[in-house]
């Protein structure tokens, strides 16, 4: 889940990190008066959409009155914002963040991030901060340093100290980058982040470290563990992706549409690639990628299957299930059992393969609720029938139309 800039800062004052003084607004007068509220002597009017690259598209601009403020905030709101990070046809800007403007002369980088390549957590920083450090990185990789996290359950620990000297800090500088690295650490672990980069980070008189930007994406698979962050995703930006993906996101699956005519119900993202697989090698076509999160109810689980259900291109519907310690088998069972009867008009032959956690209460949900399906006791199985079902459509179908034309 990728939150705005202006959440994430929100949140980074949680952990004591200093950020500008700012307020959100969504219209050119609301703006000015965010503007008279700060009261500074110049001003950051900041495009808010889900996307980097801001400062070299027009998305930040800067003003040195409230009713300069509103002016640039009036020709950015309701604007298609695109950058080198966003969609070709832009982001729509639906707020803008009024904040303070930060001089400083020096400006830094910072980031803890999941390293995917070595499934570790990693804390990078960079002397060079700000709009030209991606160009300077691909040009010098060694521009951004870089160390190894060990984690806890509270925070997580690293040669902080080191890494401050090594981006060039010292003296009362590096105590100070290791007090902001330390809460920089803790916000990602408390937050269950994917990715905390604050770029950049104004060094001003003190020393102090203010983050001027942040990016904060969190872990859809942790969200149960955080009630207060769930409501923050921002489902209205529908210009950012396919709607029916977006919905199922907001039912705690991850969903991509594909181009074939059989739907997929799987939990788990590595078995559901497993499963696209093998229904390729049995000469099938997946509808699309399904991986319901631990976190999803039954309730979410029917409206995943409804979206296949809604879908004219779906001929059939596999569901290959494990259960686990967090989400049982007859949860789903629940899921596909309203979903079918939410959708009387759509009666798809269903094959289902149901392994682990409550299978058993599973089967019996299934057969209460009325749901008509093929059962089978392997993946392999349930594939070869389902992609049978849809050749045997195709060919009565096509015997059919063969009739009619005699």
């Amino acid at each position: 889940m990728d939150l705005h800039e202006f959440q994430a800062k929100e949140l980074l004052v949680r952990y004591g990190i200093r950020v500008p003084r700012g307020h959100l607004a969504d219209t050119a007068v609301a703006a000015e008066a965010a503007a008279q509220e700060i009261g500074a002597r110049r001003f950051a009017v900041k495009a808010q959409i889900l996307a980097g690259d801001r400062g070299k598209h027009g998305g930040v601009r800067f003003a040195s009155t409230p009713a300069l403020v509103a002016s640039e905030a009036g020709s950015l709101l309701g604007k298609q914002l695109a950058t080198t990070q966003s969609p070709l046809r832009g982001l729509s800007v639906r707020w803008v963040y009024i904040e303070e403007a930060v001089d400083t002369a020096q400006l830094l980088y910072a980031a803890a991030a999941v390293d995917r390549r070595t499934g570790r957590c990693v804390l990078l920083a960079s002397e060079c901060g700000g709009d030209d450090l991606e160009k300077r990185a691909a040009g010098d990789p060694g521009v951004i340093k870089q160390i190894p996290l060990t984690l806890s359950t509270r925070t997580a620990d690293g040669d902080l100290v080191g890494l401050a000297r090594r981006i060039g800090l010292d003296g009362q500088q590096v105590m100070v980058a290791e007090r902001f690295f330390r809460q920089l650490v803790t916000a990602f672990v408390a937050l269950d982040a994917t990715l905390l980069e604050i770029n950049p980070i104004a060094l001003i008189d003190g020393p102090e470290f203010v983050a001027l930007d942040a990016k904060l994406t969190i872990d859809d698979n942790a969200l149960f563990r955080h009630a207060d962050l769930r409501g923050l995703r921002d489902f209205t930006v529908r210009d950012e992706g396919d709607p029916v993906e977006l919905e199922a996101q907001h039912h705690q699956i991850n969903y991509i549409r594909m181009g074939g005519d059989i739907g997929v119900v799987v939990n788990g993202a590595g078995l559901a690639l497993a499963t696209l697989d093998m229904l390729c090698d049995a000469g099938g076509r997946p509808a699309n990628f399904m991986d319901i999160r631990t976190t999803a109810s039954s309730l979410d689980i029917a409206r995943g299957v409804q979206l296949l259900l809604e879908n004219p291109a779906v001929r059939a519907i596999l569901v290959n299930v494990h259960g686990g310690g967090m989400q049982a088998c007859d949860t789903i069972a629940e899921g596909i059992g309203i979903a079918v009867h939410r959708s009387p008009a759509r009666a798809l032959p269903i094959v289902i393969c149901m392994a682990g956690n409550h299978a058993e209460f599973a089967k019996t949900t299934l057969i209460n609720t009325g749901v008509q399906h093929i059962a089978c006791t392997s993946t392999w199985d349930a594939v070869q029938r389902v992609v049978g079902s849809v050749k045997k459509e195709s060919r009565t179908w096509l015997s059919s139309l063969v009739q009619k034309r005699a």
